[in-house]
Parts: structure tokens; sequence; C-alpha cells
């Protein structure tokens, strides 16, 4: 992933801006639960991206990823629109647990941006519909050009978007952040309609850290530096994620990139182990047997 990729990780100030005070608010009338439901995955499950991760002999990709993490953000869905029988088919390759977070394809969120989208939403939403309850919170990425002037357009896309299915939304543009009126708008929107904002820790766009949840949900696209900071900036997130569980944040879902995705796996397997140990959860830590080989080899 070479969104906010900087030549110089070490120049930048990775600490976590503070919270947000309109998501306190928003955490405080959440309905509370006894646990949060935590779901922490990579982007992609390809050998090719996962080099290292994968055990010599393993045959399907997919079966195997899923036995290791508990969910994905299915990127593979932005590219092209699968058929309902693809989606039918993952279904059945992996675990019970396991929940998959597909992003909107780029025909609706780039080519089209949000304008007369209603059947190629409708045709995805319903092959996405085959995962069952192991479809999670679909992901709405806006093209980085996609500025506030568009604000119309992203109304009635999110006007028009069905109550039962959950979706996230990132903006990229800087201006949706620069202004806090317009921001504040954005914002409102998204919380109106119970839709997740997208919380994106990069490097080159620290601006888009607003920290501004607008549900119950906290749906996290982390990018690591391939740099040792990395395992830092984790360890504040579980930091975080502490303190907005005790706000009354219910759903988290966090997803790890790297520049290099080889390294993913590992940065979400020291992740998994903080949550495990400063939250007491019990997520499977990925590879985490006498018989793993996993390495950056």
């Amino acid at each position: 992933m070479k969104f906010g990729k900087v030549d110089h990780p070490e120049l930048v100030d990775f600490t976590l801006p503070p919270t947000h005070k309109d998501t306190i608010e928003v955490l405080s009338k959440a309905e509370k639960k006894e646990k949060p439901s935590i779901y922490v995955g990579c982007a992609k499950w390809n050998r090719a991206d996962l080099k290292g991760f994968y055990p010599r002999g393993t045959k399907d990709e997919l079966e195997y990823y899923s036995r290791q993490f508990n969910c994905i953000e299915l990127n593979a869905t932005f590219y092209r629109q699968f058929p309902a029988t693809q989606f039918e088919k993952w279904y059945h390759k992996t675990p019970d647990n396991f929940k998959f977070f597909p992003k909107l394809g780029q025909e609706i969120s780039h080519w089209k941006r949000l304008a007369g989208v209603e059947e190629v939403v409708n045709t995805y939403l319903y092959n996405a519909s085959n995962l069952q309850e192991k479809l999670g919170t679909i992901f709405l990425q806006l093209h980085a050009n996609f500025g506030p002037k568009n604000f119309d357009r992203l109304h009635n896309f999110v006007e028009s978007w069905p109550k039962e299915v959950p979706l996230a939304v990132e903006c990229r543009h800087p201006e949706w952040f620069a202004d806090e009126v317009i921001s504040n708008d954005f914002y409102q929107l998204l919380e109106s309609k119970a839709i997740a904002n997208v919380l994106v820790d990069t490097a080159g766009r620290r601006d888009m850290m607003h920290m501004r949840l607008t549900n119950d949900e906290a749906f996290v696209r982390y990018v690591g530096a391939n740099h040792p900071s990395d395992y830092e900036r984790l360890d504040a997130w579980v930091t975080r994620l502490e303190e907005w569980i005790a706000l009354g944040l219910s759903n988290i879902h966090f997803f790890i990139h790297q520049n290099l995705e080889k390294e993913s796996p590992l940065l979400a397997a020291h992740f998994i182990k903080q949550l495990n140990t400063k939250l007491g959860t019990r997520l499977k830590v990925p590879n985490d047997d006498e018989n793993s080989q996993m390495s950056l080899l």
C-alpha cells in the first residue's frame, strides 16, 4: 500500500491525536456490551504479497489464512465485480467465526464517482450477500480527488444505502479535514446514518487521524512504514482502543497494511498479542505454534 508513504518515516511524529470530543458523546450513547467484538486482519491473502507467511505445501491460501486470522479486508472486490458463486465459495472455505470486509468496486467510487450507481451497487450487494453472516462492514474508499464539492453525491449515496447493511466511508481529499465546518457536516452525515468513519493511520497523511467515530465501530486501516516504529505505533493503538472500550466502543475492525505487505502478518501477530495481554481477549495469534515458519524470507 503506497498511499501516505514517505521516504523518512523516522522524521514523522506518530503520536496519536487526542480523541475527538464528539467521539466521546457518540460512544456514551452506544449500547453497552459485556465484551467488544474485535476483528483483526490483513488486506490480502495471496502468497505473492504475504511472502514467508504460508508453510511450504500450502495448497489453498484462503483456507490457511482464515485459520490464522478472523477477518480480511477484501481489497480484491475493488478491482472487479465478483459473481455470487465466488462469494459463496469463499463462504464455504472459511471457519464459522470468520468475516469479510469487502471494498466497494472502483466503478462505484472512482469511475462513476457515486453518480448513477444504483444498478451496480445492487448487483454488488446481491453477490456479496452470499457471504451471509460472514459479511462484515462494507467499505467505501473515495478517490483522493473526491473533495467536498461532491458532498451532494456522497449525501445522496448515503441516503440511499440500505440501513441493514453496515457501511464505512473513507474520504481522502485533504479539504474534508482542513475546514472544521466541512468536517462537521461530513461527520454529522455519517453519524445520522450510523455509518462508520474510517480512520487511516499512515505516515504521510496525519490529517486522516481525525479520531472522530460516528457510530460504535472503530474501522481502522493501519499502514506500517516498514520501520521499527511500526510496533510502537501499534502499542499506542492498543492503549487507545482500551480507552474507547471503557467509553462504550463495541466493535473494533482493525486492518494492518504495510508499504511492503510481507511484514503485515508479523505486525498483526504483535498487535493481537498486545490486545490479548492488555484487554484480556483470546484472539488467535497467527502462526503461534511450534511448527510456525513465518518469517520475512
